[in-house]
């Protein structure tokens, strides 16, 4: 449903048709889905299809089918320049299909994973719309519960869209009677539901969640664009969980003495072990991270319209050295005056 960035696995698709879309191209495919680069006859435009791998088996379609409903129905309330936007999703003669934008560039993990290092700067910039896009989603009762790099979609440099709310809690998700009560479950068919890395204290425990983990993650994802490296670090899923729930990670300023200290400050406030010491919103901690972009932009304004006290000292003695030349200017000519006056007189 996403990008351009991952290869295809074969030039021709295996199908050439998903409800009224025309197939092009497969765009890429991971362990459940299958991505495809469709054309909408009606509207005249470009998407991209996200229906099941072809190599899942049928009980295998069916016990991930859920989750692609929840996908459609969670992204399909929001409406937000940082959120993929979801234009369909339909259940058809057996394929399960959501089709959104069709978004040309590449996950923020591929970005991390290639070795580029983000100024502090560009960080804020990609964050703090980032934040508010996890805000409106907050404000539509909608919780991603799986915020991490590879969920964050870099159209241009400093364009994030948030993607991928197949684990997404929602008003009008469909639950199953074990999702019906929290708390939150990690572990589904034996594997884990989200990525440990940028799982929040609570999650990574089995315990209820609300819209404070997104705000935990996304602290882990800051983190890990500052310093370039991982709040955590651990070979065992279990012990990595167990770090994330009781250890607290250095901040980063102590990590790269870089990183300005005001960023700094905000990533531990998000990452904070309990939820209640976190920002209380989203967009709380969009507007801290906008007020340091702000006054980082108005300081490089007042750098270059405003001398140095060396620029200062050099202009006043040329000013100095041109009232000295005024005024013998003035003598001669008075001087003059005088001599002529004589001459004639």
């Amino acid at each position: 449903m996403i990008s351009s960035s991952v290869s295809p696995t074969s030039n021709s698709p295996a199908i050439s048709r998903i409800g009224r879309f025309h197939i092009t191209r497969e765009l890429g495919r991971g362990t459940v889905g299958c991505v495809y680069l469709g054309h909408d006859p009606v509207i005249g435009r470009d998407i991209a299809i996200k229906t099941f791998n072809p190599r899942l088996t049928l009980t295998e379609k069916k016990s991930y089918e859920q989750q692609f409903v929840n996908e459609a129905r969670a992204a399909g309330r929001l409406s937000h320049p940082n959120i993929v936007t979801v234009y369909d999703a339909s259940v058809e003669n057996g394929t399960t299909w959501i089709a959104t934008e069709y978004l040309q560039g590449r996950e923020l993990n591929k970005v991390l994973n290639s070795g580029h290092r983000f100024t502090p700067d560009e960080v804020a910039s990609i964050v703090w719309k980032v934040a508010d896009a996890i805000d409106h989603a907050h404000s539509r009762e909608v919780v991603h519960r799986d915020i991490k790099p590879a969920n964050i979609f870099m159209v241009k440099d400093d364009l994030p869209k948030l993607i991928d709310f197949g684990i997404a809690r929602s008003p009008n998700r469909i639950s199953s009677k074990e999702d019906d009560d929290e708390p939150y479950t990690i572990f589904r068919n034996n594997e884990l539901l989200g990525t440990p890395n940028y799982m929040s204290p609570e999650q990574a425990s089995g315990k209820p969640v609300d819209a404070s983990t997104d705000i935990y993650s996304l602290g882990a994802v800051m983190y890990e664009m500052l310093t370039g490296r991982k709040p955590f670090h651990a070979e065992r899923a279990e012990k990595l969980l167990q770090q994330i729930a009781f250890k607290a990670p250095p901040a980063p300023h102590e990590i790269d003495d870089r990183v300005p200290v005001v960023l700094s400050k905000i990533v531990m406030k998000a990452m904070s072990k309990r939820p209640e010491k976190r920002y209380q919103t989203a967009g709380k901690m969009a507007l801290d991270v906008k007020r340091y972009l702000l006054r980082e932009r108005s300081e490089r304004q007042l750098h270059i319209h405003v001398p140095t006290m060396e620029q200062k000292a050099t202009v006043s003695l040329s000013i100095k050295r041109g009232l000295l030349l005024l005024s013998g200017c003035l003598l001669l000519a008075a001087a003059a005056a005088i001599v002529v006056r004589r001459l004639l007189f």
